[in-house]
């Protein structure tokens, strides 16, 4: 699931897929005690100056760092229990909206180890500054 580049709306896509981070997550007590394999995917539609018709200029300056959005994400993570991958999920897109470039976001929260038969579980939301 991602978005689409759109050069007519300004807008390029900017994506980390597959970050797997130990987190305190679930209602279970389990899940309290002992940090389990998250995995968060992140694609964000971003302001592209240059579009549709111009290059911008070389420099990391002028685009949204998918080091800098990776981090935030470890960072919201490992800040302590959440209930709810939803509620992780949430904090993940308002804090990457802080970057008024970015226009809309969507954060996926997995949880591949929860039960035996399924590849993972999880949510997915998406959060929009228009």
């Amino acid at each position: 699931m991602s978005f689409a580049p759109d050069a007519a709306r300004g807008l390029r896509h900017v994506f980390v897929r597959g970050l797997t981070v130990q987190a305190l997550l679930g209602v279970h007590a389990h899940e309290h005690a002992q940090p389990q394999r998250v995995v968060i995917g992140i694609d964000l539609a971003v302001s592209d100056e240059s579009a549709p018709s111009h290059e911008g200029p070389d420099t990391l300056s002028r685009v949204v760092d998918y080091g800098v959005v990776a981090a935030t994400a470890r960072r919201i993570a490992a800040a302590g229990h959440v209930r709810l991958a939803e509620t992780l999920a949430e904090r993940i897109a308002l804090a990457l909206l802080g970057d008024a470039r970015v226009q809309r976001v969507r954060v996926s929260i997995e949880k591949p180890d929860v039960l035996p038969d399924v590849t993972s579980v999880g949510v997915v939301v998406e959060r929009t500054r228009f």
